[in-house]
């Protein structure tokens, strides 16, 4: 039965994640935001929800950093998934839900224990079936601000399979959102080539096998994998050189990626 090395599962179809919703511990501090949201007044409503986006990035970076190996892991899935939006001709709009949704992706792992998170082995069944309801408590966390609607196919699909064997919806091909199909590409090469408390990194040559090999079983979608290897020796390998500057923002990705040859 085959592993997938970025997240400890097998290659066997998953049933569907159920749509139940655990309360959490940290569930009150989204109640300024619900609230907000139903504001009648739109100027006040819009600044709240500008405020409540940037308590949304800072969450998800608080998430990387409860990890020491994902350190700018969202940095670099940002700055790859532009690149990659940007080369499909993708407009500003559609780049910044990509520049978004790689910081956001993994949102919902704020609610995943500790125990199960950073796990340095196979997780059992059970803890498999917590960790995948990741993708669903991220979305429960970001659905109150409306100008995060965008990302939310990005956060809830980032794993679902081009045959319909991932999670949480079991979704197949073109029903998958483009957008999740690129920030994934871009996901699971940095996690392949990164260090994790179950894995050491791995080589880029080794990381672009893998994903060669899992396309060919029918993982990823072909023409994601093809446009990813166009780009990964004078784009996307260079990931860290934008990570070198204090600006981070979409513009700075669109700045450095011009240094970079790579335009619209």
């Amino acid at each position: 039965m085959e592993l997938n090395v970025q997240t400890r599962e097998t290659g066997k179809r998953r049933r569907r994640v159920s749509e139940a919703t655990v309360p959490e511990a940290w569930d009150g501090l989204l109640r300024p935001i619900r609230e907000a949201s139903k504001a009648a007044n739109p100027v006040e409503a819009t600044k709240d929800a500008s405020e409540a986006e940037r308590i949304f990035f800072a969450l998800a970076q608080a998430v990387e950093q409860r990890d020491l190996h994902t350190a700018s892991h969202c940095e670099r899935l940002a700055f790859i998934a532009v690149a990659m939006g940007i080369i499909s001709g993708l407009d500003r709009g559609e780049l910044l839900i990509l520049y978004r949704g790689g910081y956001m992706h993994d949102i919902g792992k704020v609610g995943i224990p500790d125990a199960i998170l950073f796990k340095p082995g196979k997780l059992t069944p059970q803890e498999w079936d917590v960790m995948r309801t990741h993708t669903m408590r991220g979305v429960e966390i970001c659905r109150h601000v409306k100008s995060l609607a965008p990302v939310l196919p990005i956060i809830r699909h980032h794993h679902e399979r081009w045959d319909g064997s991932g999670y949480p919806d079991g979704l197949a091909g073109e029903a998958i959102p483009l957008l999740a199909r690129l920030v994934q590409m871009g996901d699971i090469y940095d996690a392949l080539t990164s260090p994790r408390p179950y894995k050491d990194a791995i080589s880029p040559v080794k990381a672009l096998r893998i994903i060669r090999e899992e396309t060919a079983r029918g993982w990823r979608d072909p023409r994601i994998e093809e446009l990813f290897l166009k780009l990964h020796k004078d784009v996307i390998s260079k990931a860290d050189q934008f990570l070198m500057g204090s600006d981070r923002s979409l513009d700075a990705v669109r700045a450095a990626l011009s240094r970079l040859q790579l335009r619209a």
